[in-house]
C-alpha cells in the first residue's frame, strides 16, 4: 500500500509543535512529534519572523533526521487573535432548475459570495476562512450544507460565516517557511481544525462551546447542529498565570514556568495534603519560601477571570441555551489541576477536558494525546482528506559515521642532508654516519570497507606506505653499502 506523509506545525505563543503523519489508505499514524519553546510569537502573532523561523528550523530538522525523509512542504496554522467575523450572502438563479445541486454549484456560490464581499480594509485584513451557515431554496425552505445536495430548486440562497483576520499574521507566515525553502500547502482557521481532533459528532450536533486556553489567546467556538456559528478570541491565557506567579512571588519567568506547571492548581480549598507543602526556592540567601496554597490562589485568580470571560461570549453567540452537550475545554491550560471543576463550578454546564480522540496511532508516545497536542493533531487529521497532499518527497540517506580503530604508526625519519658534494670521511678520520631514525605515535584510521569514502581512504594510504617504506629501505641500502666500503 502506498504511503505519504503530511507534516503540520502549530506556532503557538508558548511552544511551537510539530507532528508529522504517515498515511496508508485510510489509517493515519503519527511518526514524529516535537515542541520548543517559542520564540518571536506573542498571542498566537509572529512579530518577529527570523526568531521564530530558527525554532521552526530545528524542529524541521530534528523530524527529517529522526524519518530520513526531507520535508518540503506543511501545513500550519492561522493566528486566532484579532480575528473577527461578519456575515456573506449570496443568491444566484440557476440555468438548470431541473438538475439536482452538486456540491461543485455550492462552492462556486461561496466563491461568488467571497469576491463580491468588500473587507473592511483589504489592504491590512485577509480572510481567514469561510463557514456555510444555511441555503435556501424554492419556496423558503432553509437547509444545512449536507442537506442541500441532490435538491431541486430554481434558485440558491447561501448565508457564510467569513473570519476575518490580519494579513501580517499571512505574510509572516509565509517569510518564515520561504527561508526555509518549504512551501505552505495548507493554512488552517484552527478551530476548524481542533474540533477535528478533540469533538464528536454528537457534540458538534447537540451544541458544544470548544474553549482553547492557548499560551497567549483563549479563544471560544460555538458549533450547533454540526456548523461553526460563533467565534471569539480573548487576548490572554496560560502566560497570563505564568506572570502572575512571577510578579506575586518576585521570581523568574522561567521558575514561574515551572512551578506553574509542576503546583499550579485552582480552588485552593480542594487541594487537601497538598496545600500544606512549601516551595523552597535556595536561590537566594536567604531562601525564599513560597506556600503551594498561596500559588494555587493567584492560578485560581487568572483563572476565574478566564473563565468569566469566556461565559461573556458564549452568552454573546445567541446559543448559551442551546449546549447540550456542554463545554470542552483544550489546550495547555486544560491541562491545570482542577481548571475543568472550577470551569464546571462557575458555568454550571457540563465540562470535560478536550484530548485528541483516537482517530490515529502513535508511534511516538502519549504526547499526541494531550489537549496540548490537539491542534497540530488536528491539522494533521484534516490534511489526510486531500489525496494528493504529500509533504515528503525525497528520501534522504543516513550519513554513517566510519568506524575507527587505534593503531601504531612507526614513521622513519632519515638523517639530514648536509649539502656536500665530498664526504670528510674520505680524506680524514671516519666519524660515526647519522643514522635514521625511527618514532611511534598511535593513530585513529577508519576500518576499510565502513564507507566508500573510507575505501578510497585506506587505499591510498596503503600505497603512501607501500611507497614510503620502500624509498627508505632503497635509502638504508644505499647507506649500508657506504658503510661497508
Amino acid at each position: 500500500m502506498d504511503e505519504r506523509y503530511v507534516a503540520a506545525v502549530d506556532l503557538g505563543s508558548s511552544a511551537v509543535r510539530l507532528c508529522v503523519a504517515c498515511i496508508r489508505g485510510d489509517e493515519v499514524e503519527v511518526v514524529h512529534y516535537g515542541e520548543r519553546e517559542s520564540a518571536g510569537i506573542r498571542a498566537s502573532l509572529v512579530f518577529n519572523p527570523q526568531l521564530t523561523s530558527s525554532v521552526v528550523g530545528d524542529l524541521v530538522r530534528e523530524a527529517e533526521e529522526a524519518l530520513m525523509v526531507r520535508l518540503s512542504q506543511v501545513v500550519v496554522g492561522l493566528p486566532r487573535k484579532d480575528v473577527v467575523q461578519l456575515t456573506a450572502s449570496m443568491k444566484l438563479d440557476r440555468s438548470a432548475p431541473n438538475e439536482y445541486i452538486t456540491r461543485e454549484e455550492l462552492r462556486d456560490l461561496r466563491a461568488l459570495a467571497l469576491d463580491t464581499y468588500p473587507l473592511p480594509d483589504p489592504g491590512k485584513q485577509g480572510i481567514y476562512g469561510v463557514v456555510a451557515q444555511s441555503f435556501e431554496i424554492d419556496e423558503g425552505m432553509t437547509l444545512r450544507e449536507r442537506e442541500v445536495v441532490g435538491t431541486l430548486s430554481s434558485t440558491l440562497e447561501g448565508r457564510f460565516k467569513v473570519f476575518v483576520g490580519r494579513r501580517q499574521g499571512v505574510t509572516a507566515l509565509d517569510k518564515i517557511f520561504n527561508g526555509l525553502e518549504i512551501a505552505v500547502a495548507r493554512q488552517y482557521f484552527l478551530p476548524e481544525a481542533v474540533s477535528r481532533a478533540v469533538l464528536n459528532d454528537v457534540e458538534r450536533n447537540g451544541g458544544v462551546a470548544l474553549v482553547d486556553v492557548g499560551g497567549g489567546v483563549t479563544s471560544v467556538s460555538v458549533y450547533q447542529g454540526g456548523i461553526l456559528r460563533h467565534y471569539a478570541s480573548i487576548p490572554f491565557g496560560g502566560e497570563a498565570v505564568t506572570g502572575d506567579i512571577e510578579t506575586e512571588c518576585a521570581i523568574s519567568a522561567d521558575l514561574a514556568e515551572k512551578i506553574k506547571v509542576r503546583f499550579g492548581a485552582c480552588q485552593p480549598d480542594k487541594l487537601g495534603k497538598l496545600s500544606e507543602k512549601v516551595l523552597q526556592i535556595r536561590l537566594t540567601d536567604p531562601y525564599l519560601e513560597i506556600p503551594v496554597k498561596y500559588v494555587s490562589e493567584i492560578v485560581d485568580s487568572r483563572c476565574r477571570e478566564i473563565v468569566e470571560a469566556v461565559l461573556y461570549y458564549i452568552e454573546e453567540s445567541g446559543f448559551a441555551n442551546s449546549l447540550r452537550s456542554g463545554i470542552v475545554v483544550t489546550g495547555g491550560g486544560a491541562e491545570l489541576m482542577n481548571f475543568v471543576s472550577l470551569f464546571k463550578e462557575l458555568s454550571g454546564y457540563k465540562v470535560r477536558a478536550g484530548c485528541p480522540r483516537r482517530l490515529f496511532s502513535s508511534a511516538v508516545g502519549k504526547d499526541v494525546y494531550s489537549p496540548s497536542a490537539a491542534a497540530v493533531v488536528g491539522m494533521a487529521l484534516c490534511a489526510k482528506e486531500d489525496a494528493l497532499l504529500d509533504c515528503a518527497t525525497e528520501t534522504v540517506p543516513p550519513e554513517v559515521e566510519p568506524e575507527m580503530i587505534e593503531v601504531e604508526v612507526t614513521e622513519k625519519t632519515p638523517p639530514r642532508d648536509d649539502g656536500l658534494l665530498f664526504s670528510p670521511d674520505e680524506f680524514g678520520e671516519k666519524t660515526e654516519k647519522p643514522k635514521t631514525t625511527e618514532t611511534t605515535r598511535t593513530v585513529k584510521v577508519p576500518v576499510k570497507g565502513t564507507t566508500e569514502q573510507t575505501e578510497r581512504t585506506g587505499l591510498l594510504r596503503l600505497v603512501w606506505n607501500t611507497l614510503g617504506e620502500t624509498a627508505l629501505k632503497v635509502y638504508d641500502f644505499i647507506n649500508e653499502g657506504e658503510d661497508r666500503r
